[in-house]
């Protein structure tokens, strides 16, 4: 099984959260969970033990999240659906 998606999600998740770092870990079952890093002390299991699909789901709906762009025209095509009353 290849974890190449997950270790994007943790790169991600990492990139998001500027003052706690992750790392995932992988079972001999071939199944992953994230880990956030404690310094010297052990790390801290945050998700239970999880199939590839479902890691990257947690991960990429896990701690900060950065808002979505939105442009001028999106903004504008906004205004354009509203409905106007009669």
């Amino acid at each position: 099984m290849r974890s190449t998606r997950a270790t994007a999600a943790v790169e991600r998740l990492n990139a998001r959260s500027t003052d706690l770092r992750y790392s995932m870990v992988r079972t001999a079952d071939e199944l992953f969970y994230l880990a956030q890093n404690a310094g010297a002390e052990p790390a801290i299991r945050v998700s239970e033990a999880l199939e590839l699909d479902d890691f990257v789901k947690f991960v990429n709906g896990y701690g900060p999240q950065k808002p979505k762009r939105v442009s001028k025209l999106d903004v504008a095509f906004e205004k354009q659906l509203v409905r106007k009353d009669k």
